[in-house]
């Protein structure tokens, strides 16, 4: 191991996704940063399909269990059997460029009292030439990496670099929540006072969603996950006016005035070519944010029911 690589522990949460993990440790078998300075941990999150047959492929990849469901569940494990003093976070999706781990660690450890960094993530498409709507509005709204850390201060754990000082000090992911466990854990990170930066060039791949089912069920999940975080801070003794029904109500009015708003945007957007295709992400983006409508009137009126009991 060179002096100056310090040791990363690459970790991946999987559950039935044997197909796509396999491009991704592909990816991280052939990566610049020394060999001997990484490993790989997959983590099975109580896959059906055969995830060891797949890793056992891999010298740089080992893997382990966790059965609590959840992906942040699973990172946890990842973390506990980590050996690196740098943790990168990818998920079983994503194809890492070849160059992932050395830019990564270099602009890690180059930028003081830095507590994560998030790489840039590019969405691709299934079929380049021909994308889908929802692929279209897929990579112009998900997975923002530079906002996420610029304004929302944290960032995605499709490519996230962080410190093992920096677990031990604010903590692991919070296993209950089963989406934006990573924003929870950016906002303990920003309040501990440490630094976060946007890397460019630790880059990863993405796959774009193709269809509204995939879509639906990213837009539930996200929202399901933001349910999550506004519980969690509830507990944590924060005042959320959301939770009275006059300012939900006027919350859901807005939401659903949103799509009106962003769709000038869209048919200005000059990432989009040709009016048709322009109208057609435009309906998409009505779609997902209708969806998030009715999951939030569905949790409220779930929770509402569960206090009624």
């Amino acid at each position: 191991m060179s002096r100056d690589q310090p040791v990363i522990s690459v970790i991946i949460p999987v559950f039935n996704d044997s197909i796509r993990l396999k491009s991704c440790l592909l990816a991280l078998e052939s990566q610049t940063y020394s060999r001997s300075a990484y490993e790989v941990i997959v983590i099975d999150n109580n896959s059906a399909e055969n995830t060891a047959e797949v890793v056992k492929e891999f010298a740089q990849a080992r893997l382990v269990y966790e059965a609590k469901p959840g992906s942040y569940a699973a990172r946890n494990r990842g973390i506990a059997v980590a050996q690196g003093e740098i943790l990168a976070f990818t998920d079983s999706d994503c194809i890492p460029n070849s160059d992932w781990l050395e830019k990564g660690a270099e602009q890690l450890m180059s930028h003081p009292n830095c507590g994560l960094l998030a790489g840039k993530i590019d969405l691709f498409f299934e079929n380049p030439t021909a994308p889908t709507s929802v692929e279209l509005y897929d990579s112009l709204n998900f997975l923002q990496q530079q906002f996420y850390v610029e304004q929302k201060h944290f960032g995605a754990t499709a490519n996230l670099f962080t410190f093992r000082q920096v677990i031990n000090n604010v903590g692991p992911f919070n296993a209950e929540f089963k989406s934006a466990g990573d924003h929870e854990w950016g906002r303990r990170v920003a309040k501990a006072g440490y630094s976060q930066i946007y890397a460019e060039n630790a880059c990863i791949q993405h796959p774009a969603r193709k269809t509204l089912k995939q879509l639906e069920r990213k837009v539930i999940r996200v929202t399901d996950g933001y349910e999550d975080l506004r519980r969690h801070k509830l507990a944590d003794g924060q005042k959320l006016p959301q939770d009275h029904w006059p300012a939900f109500l006027h919350s859901i009015a807005s939401d659903l005035k949103e799509p009106f708003a962003l769709t000038p945007k869209i048919l200005g957007d000059s990432r989009l070519t040709g009016f048709i295709k322009k109208l057609s992400v435009t309906g998409v983006m009505f779609f997902a944010k209708y969806v998030r409508v009715i999951e939030r009137v569905r949790l409220r009126l779930g929770k509402l029911e569960r206090e009624r009991l």
